[in-house]
């Protein structure tokens, strides 16, 4: 530890014991303390609650659908990102039943294939999802879809294709087909009441197609943010695609905005807690002055000086960010408890279990490093206060 170092740090621990001081030196630790744990547990919450969006609406929605039938061939960078490719359709159709009527969007795909990599698959709550196969005319619908239907498992609705139609003695009449429903779903999505899944060989013989060209690719990705490289390649390669930004990109951009104003306006707490290190340490500058003037008659340098005071905001704002990401961490992981003994029931979480909380430490650790800089450049007025103090003077006023 070099010297200057050395009495920044002993002045820390010295000023609890000076009453003034000491007290406005702690408010500006416990101030980024505060603001450190708000902003570690509000963007945990935010994080939790995206990913929760992601894996509901997304894991119904197709991420990419190509217009070709799969498998494509995608160079190995991509194909990384890539957890597989369905043949995939959809179609609007219009639903009923005794007690109901709905416009829907069937959705066709190999149940088989899809069933290891479908969210709807693994929130199925009654039926088996294996039971919708080809030639079944079984159906997979979610649960609010059900209530609203007035349906259950085993009972019939009858989906009207508004892409196809035969020719009757009445005239042309739309293609239409009584379905069963062999599975319920509930993945708690915005996007639960307004699908059907069917058997993509049965929404052919709906639409009254052939299976031979039917359909599209639907690309499964890791993770549905990384779409940038394989759109570039289909872009490069003219294949017409879909992505899911062009139904659901405004709702997630409007949920990463909301996250970073609040990012912004908990940031500005931090600031403003470690500038309060700015007026703590002019204080502590001029009560030391005697001090700085014999250390400089022992040979200590003005740069040596502006040091020692630099370090002492530093050290104060590494005790903030300590403390704060110390009661950051204890709020996230208390934080559905707490909301229980009070009573607040949320229930945004996996199975509707309390608040969704994912603790990302990368996040941590940039809060944690831009709260430091900030007492830094805060520590620094007072510290050239503190260079340019004359030993001479300082003596002659004591």
């Amino acid at each position: 530890m070099s010297i200057s170092a050395f009495i920044a740090l002993r002045y820390t621990q010295a000023g609890t014991k000076q009453s003034f001081v000491a007290f406005i030196n702690m408010f500006s630790i416990i101030g980024i303390a505060l603001g450190i744990a708000a902003l570690i547990i509000v963007l945990s919450v935010m994080n939790g609650l995206e990913g929760q969006l992601k894996k509901r609406i997304l894991g119904i929605m197709p991420h990419v659908i190509v217009d070709a039938t799969p498998p494509l061939v995608l160079p190995n960078e991509i194909s990384t990102k890539v957890i597989t490719q369905l043949l995939y359709v959809e179609r609007e159709v219009i639903v009923q039943s005794r007690n109901n009527i709905n416009g829907l969007i069937a959705q066709g795909t190999d149940i088989s294939a899809a069933a290891e990599h479908s969210v709807i698959a693994e929130n199925v709550v009654s039926g088996n999802w294996d039971s919708i196969k080809s030639g079944s005319f079984k159906v997979a619908i979610s649960r609010i879809l059900a209530n609203q239907m007035g349906v259950d498992i085993g009972q019939d609705l009858r989906v009207i294709s508004t892409n196809a139609s035969q020719y009757s003695p009445l005239g042309r009449i739309p293609s239409q087909r009584l379905v069963t429903i062999g599975a319920i779903f509930n993945v708690n999505s915005e996007m639960d009441d307004k699908v059907i899944i069917m058997h993509i060989e049965d929404l052919a013989r709906l639409s009254r197609q052939k299976l031979t060209g039917f359909g599209q690719t639907r690309i499964v990705l890791k993770d549905a943010f990384d779409y940038q490289s394989i759109s570039q390649h289909l872009d490069e390669k003219r294949i017409k695609y879909q992505l899911w930004r062009d139904r659901q990109g405004p709702l997630f951009d409007a949920v990463k905005m909301e996250k970073n104003m609040m990012s912004l306006m908990l940031m500005l707490v931090i600031a403003v807690a470690a500038f309060n290190v700015v007026s703590a340490l002019v204080m502590v500058v001029s009560e030391k002055k005697p001090d700085i003037a014999i250390l400089q008659t022992q040979g200590m340098l003005p740069t040596d000086i502006m040091r020692v005071f630099l370090f002492n905001g530093i050290f104060n704002g590494l005790k903030g960010v300590l403390g704060g990401v110390f009661l950051g961490l204890i709020g996230c992981w208390s934080l559905n408890y707490l909301l229980e003994v009070l009573g607040t029931n949320l229930a945004f979480g996996e199975n509707g279990q309390g608040l969704p909380i994912d603790i990302r430490y990368q996040q941590i650790i940039i809060i944690s490093l831009v709260a430091i800089v900030l007492c830094a450049l805060a520590s620094w007025y007072p510290a050239k206060k503190a260079q340019s103090i004359t030993p001479a003077n300082s003596l002659s006023n004591e």
